[in-house]
């Protein structure tokens, strides 16, 4: 049995070869790598730099100014002399602090619930094809065009105790007229009803389209086991509808936390102080007292409050995904 001896140099060129027309050698691939990575790169510094400019910056600034004696005098000196927890203190131990952060979860609350439990039964209506149903959904997506300042002086006509129309109508079917915003009882019960008429379209659009996800096929084959009607929906949709429903409510929570401008326009934190929240604070604070670094510390426990229930939506759908 013969063998074949070739000598180094033919090895060496053998192997030059291979490098050519096989695999790329290791300082090609990771030239290329490191190309890559810079491309990569480039297409995400435009947005890094936008988010950190008008995002970022904004919410940096508003935590510091917490912490500073930032008013009036401020706009001309630029001084803002530094008062550590101060803001938060004066915050704090207002008399009205504790009622307004009581009304912020009652409001979240209610309009929280309404929205979705309404949201959620106007998509599970539409889901189902009938005549006008386009039609419909455009018509049920006018409250959430509306300027939320313009639904509410609206909403504060329709409310009106002497001329309004909801207590001409009340008063025409032989009821007393209702003191819908002028009733500390009963002023945060109808801010809260305008809100989940304005949060309602949100829902309906982000779980009608988590519904059209759904396959139909589940449901036929629930359907030859008997499950139809409240049971399907209990164990079909429900757990399909899992994700999108852990999103509505988080982002639902994070908007409500910060309403102002329904409740501005309706009852401008009254009457006696009954419809006050911690975003009417920050706000009354701020434009109206002129101390902004009180409507900073103010603002600050809305981002803080915020930030947990963000934190248990990352948290609810790492479980979920793994």
């Amino acid at each position: 049995m013969s063998q074949t001896h070739t000598s180094p140099a033919a090895d060496t060129a053998a192997g030059s070869a291979r490098g050519a027309g096989g695999a790329a050698p290791p300082a090609a691939r990771a030239r290329r790598i490191r190309r890559d990575d810079v491309v990569k790169f480039m297409f995400v510094v435009p947005a890094a730099v936008y988010v950190a400019l008008f995002f970022g910056y904004p919410v940096v600034k508003n935590i510091i100014m917490g912490f500073q004696e930032y008013t009036t005098q401020t706009f001309f000196t630029g001084e803002a002399p530094w008062v550590g927890l101060a803001n938060y203190v004066t915050a704090m131990s207002s008399q009205l602090f504790v009622p307004a952060l009581w009304n912020t979860a009652v409001f979240t609350f209610g309009s929280i619930a309404g929205q979705f439990a309404i949201g959620l039964a106007l998509a599970v209506f539409f889901h189902r094809k009938f005549p006008l149903g386009g039609f419909m959904r455009a018509v049920l997506l006018l409250p959430w065009l509306l300027p939320l300042i313009v639904a509410s002086a609206t909403w504060r006509s329709i409310m009106e105790l002497d001329g309004g129309v909801l207590n001409q109508t009340l008063q025409a079917v032989g009821l007393d007229a209702v003191p819908w915003l002028t009733d500390p009882d009963l002023a945060l019960t109808a801010v809260i009803l305008v809100n989940i008429w304005v949060g309602i379209p949100f829902n309906v659009t982000i779980l009608y389209g988590g519904l059209q996800e759904i396959p139909e096929e589940q449901y036929e084959a629930a359907a030859l086991d008997g499950a139809t009607g409240w049971r399907a929906f209990w164990h079909i949709t429900l757990p399909n509808l899992k994700g999108v429903i852990s999103v509505v409510l988080i982002l639902g929570v994070v908007y409500t936390l910060k309403v102002i401008d329904i409740i501005l326009g309706l009852t401008n934190g009254g009457p006696a102080n009954a419809t006050q929240t911690i975003a009417i604070r920050s706000y009354q604070s701020s434009f109206v007292d002129f101390e902004f670094g009180v409507g900073a510390a103010f603002s600050n426990v809305l981002i803080l409050i915020s930030l947990v229930f963000a934190l248990v939506y990352l948290r609810t759908t790492r479980r979920s995904a793994n």
